[in-house]
């Protein structure tokens, strides 16, 4: 928008020019309309001239004092002052550099009552594209960000030496020993994987996660305890699974909490489904759980479905519905853990499988395809045809649907026995109508956004364009991903070991006549407050990589669009406008990228009393949290968009956020 402004105004402007070249401009006193024309003289320190802006001035007797008091200001050459009619009073002068000679954007009346959002965002007679004259902008905000940057790996390296990251990557037994490491009690370094016992998130580590095969898949009569297997005695040979099939650490020899089975606890009279409700087993809430077939999922033991399937139709009462998998779900999250397993699984596989396909076809192909779209746009014609048959065909879609929901409706209202209940053609029927509503709705939007749409693809066309002259453009986003790359490496790493910074406590359940030890990690209030700083870290320093690439995407294509000679633009402008953009608006981006990153956090916090809430089950709170969480997701929406126009007048006019946004915002709103 400001773009096009500057072009339809530069246009205009470019007509009051003498035949040398030279701005003729309105005569001093000459009258525009309900204005009149007055000198300004430039301060001292800049460039020695006189320019003219145009002035409203009310209507009264006093308009001819006024003008020769501005003729007697010109002739005196007074370097700071203007002559203002006592009937008006006196207003500043304008002390802009010369590309700035935008907006005063003081919200006025004039004397017939009209809002005034400031003067016409006007060229000046010497404006060639972005200012080549800039200087630094917000520093303010560059030293905060470089600040917080520098706390943030103070930060992290108080964690590194302080935490051990191996407390979240790898899984804590009930006893508080780190599977697959010699922190804790035992020494677990082979034991890497953790088996679930109950649903407190309590298990045991284990050598490798249980393979017990297609035949067999679950055994009710082995099952694994705080205290190691315990297998009972039965006659159905093909359903025990060898006592060395499972191979976990020695918990007897260390562990206090150490619970072992007996018949009583855990198996009364050698019956699977008494078994599952016996104090050991507790439905999943025990100290014990049956041997089952798994694979592994970082480090962890997932039972499969195939597996929680057989263990139901043994262990289950009848009619008392699916308790196995509810079991199973609550200390694996089954289903999740599941889906994530195959995404990740199948994710990396398939990349790895197919990663010539996605770097030729994925990445190459899409690159030449954009390249030819760009320069097929140039073809007078190819976009308008391309955008209407769009609009077109969709309205007839929705036309030729509405159709055949009608005729539909009409066959089967006719049909002889009926096949089809009344309110399906009852629905068949009103969704006819409906679509013929929606299609109507559609071809009116069509027609009053048709001017939008031909907008829209003018500025598609100035796109493809900006893309031919400057190719390098497209590959910018790999470096700014690599810049955001390079970013969560570290702050990952200064994450982790904070988290787990935390202490271990013990929790106790009671299971009948027993007690069920389980220990948690605990992090203390400083550890909190920490990882709330490290959350706000991470917003503000990702969204001031993403305000870097739109200033510098806004200053290569401003610079593209006001070039008189396009020959001269080419990859090296991008080169300079990130250079430029680097060097001079850091603190712009850095600015509206805070402003950002306060919202989000905002937002976090209300998601963080929205879970409270749920716990409380309040649900005068949810709703509360649940309008300012809406309140903050549109101002956060606004600020965006604010944000969006300040960059790109500060890439056109070097000048600072917050002149930007008032100046931006005024002239949208005009």
């Amino acid at each position: 928008f400001i773009l096009q402004n500057f072009q339809h105004r530069s246009a205009s402007t470019r007509t009051n020019h003498d035949h040398d070249g030279r701005r003729r401009g309105p005569a001093q006193g000459e009258r525009i309309g309900r204005a009149e024309v007055e000198p300004i003289r430039v301060p001292s320190g800049e460039k020695s001239r006189i320019t003219t802006r145009e002035r409203r001035i009310p209507s009264f007797p006093s308009r001819r004092r006024h003008s020769r008091t501005a003729r007697s200001s010109r002739r005196r050459r007074r370097p700071t002052a203007v002559s203002i009619s006592p009937a008006r009073p006196a207003e500043p002068l304008l002390n802009l550099p010369p590309p700035a000679a935008a907006a005063n954007n003081e919200m006025s009346k004039d004397d017939g009552g009209d809002v005034d959002c400031g003067e016409k965002l006007v060229a000046p007679p010497d404006f060639s594209g972005p200012a080549s004259s800039r200087r630094f902008t917000d520093v303010l905000c560059v030293l905060l960000l470089w600040g917080m940057w520098i706390s943030m790996t103070g930060l992290g390296i108080y964690a590194m030496q302080n935490g051990d990251y191996r407390l979240i990557l790898y899984p804590l037994d009930y006893d508080g020993n780190l599977c697959g490491t010699d922190k804790g009690k035992i020494d677990m370094t082979d034991f890497p994987y953790l088996y679930y016992v109950n649903d407190y998130s309590g298990g045991v580590c284990v050598k490798e996660c249980p393979d017990l095969g297609p035949d067999l898949l679950a055994d009710p009569y082995t099952l694994v305890t705080y205290g190691g297997l315990y297998q009972v005695e039965n006659d159905e040979t093909n359903l025990t699974l060898a006592a060395n099939k499972i191979r976990m650490a020695d918990y007897a020899s260390a562990s206090n909490d150490t619970l072992e089975c007996t018949e009583k606890l855990c198996y009364p009279y050698g019956d699977p489904q008494q078994s599952y409700q016996s104090y050991g087993v507790n439905r999943g809430k025990g100290f014990a759980y049956y041997a089952l077939d798994t694979y592994e999922l970082m480090w962890r033991c997932v039972f499969t479905d195939e597996a929680t399937e057989k263990l139901d139709a043994i262990v289950m009462p009848e009619g008392e519905g699916n308790l196995t998998r509810d079991v199973v779900d609550m200390a694996t999250q089954n289903e999740d853990i599941k889906r994530g397993y195959n995404l990740w699984h199948n994710l990396f596989g398939d990349l790895w499988i197919t990663r010539y396909f996605i770097l030729g076809l994925g990445f190459g192909a899409p690159l030449v395809v954009g390249f030819v779209y760009a320069f097929l746009l140039r073809v007078p014609g190819v976009l308008a045809l391309t955008v209407w048959l769009s609009i077109f065909a969709t309205v007839a879609i929705v036309f030729a649907g509405a159709w055949f929901a009608g005729e539909k409706a009409s066959q089967w209202k006719a049909a002889d026995p009926p096949k089809y209940t009344q309110r399906e053609i009852d629905v068949a029927t009103y969704g006819s109508y409906a679509l013929y509503a929606l299609g109507g709705l559609l071809v009116l939007l069509f027609l009053f956004m048709r001017k939008r749409i031909q907008l829209a693809m003018g500025c598609v066309k100035e796109t493809g364009r900006a893309i031919l002259k400057m190719p390098l453009i497209i590959l910018f986003p790999v470096l700014q991903g690599l810049g955001f790359c390079a970013f969560m490496i570290a702050w990952t790493v200064y994450a982790a070991h904070l988290a787990s910074m935390g202490e271990f406590s013990t929790k106790q359940f009671a299971a009948g006549p027993i007690a069920i030890s389980v220990r948690t990690f605990e992090f203390s209030d400083f550890v909190k407050k920490c990882g709330w700083y490290m959350l706000f870290c991470f917003f503000w320093s990702g969204q001031f990589i993403l305000a870097m690439g739109e200033i510098i995407f806004a200053m290569a294509v401003a610079k593209w669009y006001f070039a008189r000679d396009k020959s001269r633009i080419g990859s090296l402008t991008v080169v300079s406008s990130i250079t430029t953009s680097i060097w001079y608006h850091t603190g712009t981006a850095a600015f509206g990228a805070l402003l950002i990153a306060i919202i989000k956090m905002i937002r976090s916090f209300l998601a963080y009393l929205q879970k409270k809430a749920d716990e409380m089950n309040s649900s005068i709170a949810k709703a509360v949290l649940c309008c300012c969480q809406c309140c903050f997701y549109c101002l956060e929406k606004i600020m965006r968009f604010i944000n969006k126009n300040a960059y790109i007048k500060t890439a056109i006019f070097g000048t600072s956020f917050c002149t930007s946004a008032k100046e931006a915002f005024f002239l949208i709103l005009r």
